[in-house]
């Protein structure tokens, strides 16, 4: 049994404040996109995961997959699988690939094995593996806060424009993405802001890690820049990097960005 795990990307993204648990609460707007690895359950003697594609940083045995399978084994007594993952999903690059990986694993075992769980106890088990997995079991855009596990509903649709993303050849570690915030409430309304006109949020939509992971990495806000420079109506890096995604209202080919970075069109 198999799934589609798809890929996210923040619609702005704002550090409202550092909380005393040493986390960041946050506000942004969760968009799912066409970007997808493929996650795979088969049963097995011994649990075990191996990964394709797009090479995961560390042991396998460590990843998240596995970690949301020994999270519901230990209420269910599930018997053991192999988790297969075909990675596309660029790693480190601010789209949620691992959550999403996870959320869809823990829904393959619920259909598998008729745990008959409800969306809410699936998000509780994907929340307790990272703020933006649960996100990935509705799979629908929403308002995100708290520590951006809290949701609400938004009706925003981009289906009729071409977006694209681009990944530079570099990893940006959220731990090194929030070491250069600093929180700061505001009187932006996201959730107004969303709504205006896509052509409006050149100028109204942020996302709070641009400055510092740009500090660092000049070519990340290169990237942003070449995007506007080529008629992109809406340019911005998703969560704390490093791709950079771009709203266009045509289709559209950018062969320059090809050449040092992996490009995605119509996501």
């Amino acid at each position: 049994m198999l799934a589609i795990a798809n890929a996210k990307i923040n619609l702005g993204l704002y550090i409202t404040e550092k909380r005393t648990d040493g986390y960041h609460n946050l506000e942004t707007v969760f968009y799912p996109i066409k970007i997808s690895d493929v996650v795979e359950i088969t049963d097995a003697a011994n649990l075990s995961c191996e990964v394709k594609g797009i090479d995961i940083p560390g042991d396998n045995t460590d990843n998240i997959c596995v970690k949301a399978y020994k999270l519901l084994q230990k209420d269910y007594n599930l018997p053991p699988q192999k988790i297969t993952i075909l990675k596309n999903i660029p790693v480190g690059a601010g789209l949620g690939g691992g959550s999403s990986d996870a959320a869809f694993l823990i829904k393959l075992l619920n259909s598998k094995f008729e745990l008959n769980l409800t969306q809410m106890m699936m998000e509780n088990y994907a929340r307790q593996l990272g703020a933006d997995c649960p996100f990935f079991i509705e799979n629908k855009p929403v308002f995100a806060f708290g520590i951006g596990d809290e949701f609400e509903p938004i009706e925003i649709d981009l289906a009729t424009y071409f977006m694209v993303l681009v990944k530079p050849p570099v990893h940006v570690s959220t731990a090194d993405a929030y070491s250069g915030i600093v929180a700061s409430k505001s009187n932006i309304v996201l959730k107004d802001l969303i709504h205006l006109p896509i052509e409006d949020w050149m100028t109204q939509l942020k996302n709070d890690f641009e400055q510092s992971v740009f500090d660092k990495y000049p070519e990340i806000q290169a990237i942003k820049e070449s995007l506007y420079q080529a008629g992109a109506i809406f340019a911005l890096m998703s969560g704390s990097g490093s791709s950079v995604f771009a709203i266009f209202k045509q289709k559209i080919s950018l062969p320059h960005l090809e050449v040092k970075n992996k490009v995605f069109y119509n996501v």
